[in-house]
């Protein structure tokens, strides 16, 4: 739901037991597309107001129209809804009031805010999008990357195996090409950031979209099954103090 509605998009995920990992592509130019009634849908489906009755369509549309008409409102919340703290902020909240119902205690339940690292090329883009897959496997809760509960490779793999994709992904070993053609536009239907970007086809101006793929994707020419080879691999070298595959 929040990558639904900020200008932030994830690209991969593992949730640990006391710490999680979050991928995430910042896109501002995105949110200055968006319509005032946009901006302000987007905010209310995050944080939605007490006295608003959501069940009531025309009250809602009513409500959104009156606060549209606020332009330092509606700047504020397009600010919000593409800064990387008010996506931590609004996913890490409802996860401490949770907890701590559940535990029967109050006060700060993470250690602290958050820290965040710019990945500056491709090469960081993968291998971070990989320790991140394989943290459950690193720290010896999961024998393989796809049997972790929580991580994105999991929900990757899950997708395609209820797309009857599984096999194709296997293609990836006769290289990425041949990957690349059997996967499809798999991933364009499910909410991660797609592995491969395919949007441009080679030597054509920017702009003109290959395969109809309309999301961009990490790695231009790295397909899914090439990347889940690259988890495979990374996963089975030994490291000190670590767990592997």
């Amino acid at each position: 739901m929040l990558a639904e509605n900020f200008s932030v998009a994830v690209g991969g995920f593992a949730v640990m037991d006391n710490h999680l990992h979050v991928l995430c592509r910042l896109d501002p130019e995105h949110a200055k597309s968006w319509s005032p009634e946009d901006v302000i849908n987007r905010w209310i489906a995050v944080y939605p107001p007490r006295d608003l009755d959501l069940d009531d369509a025309e009250i809602v549309d009513k409500w959104v129209e009156h606060h549209a008409r606020d332009a330092k409102l509606v700047a504020l919340y397009r600010d919000r809804l593409s800064n990387l703290g008010w996506f931590m902020k609004a996913l890490k909240e409802p996860l401490s009031r949770l907890c701590n119902r559940a535990e029967g205690v109050k006060g700060t339940f993470w250690e602290a805010r958050y820290k965040s690292i710019a990945i500056l090329d491709e090469e960081a883009l993968l291998a971070t999008c990989a320790y991140i897959d394989l943290n459950p496997v690193a720290a010896g809760i999961a024998e393989a990357p796809e049997t972790s509960k929580h991580t994105s490779i999991r929900q990757r793999v899950v997708h395609a195996k209820t797309n009857d994709k599984l096999e194709a992904l296997k293609e990836a070993r006769h290289g990425a090409v041949a990957g690349s053609k059997a996967i499809g536009n798999l991933e364009q239907d499910h909410w991660l950031v797609p592995i491969e970007d395919r949007r441009q086809l080679p030597g054509r101006a920017s702009g003109n979209k290959a395969d109809g793929q309309a999301r961009e994707g990490m790695v231009n020419g790295f397909s899914f099954g090439s990347y889940l080879l690259l988890v495979e691999y990374t996963g089975r070298l030994f490291r000190n103090g670590k767990a592997r595959i």
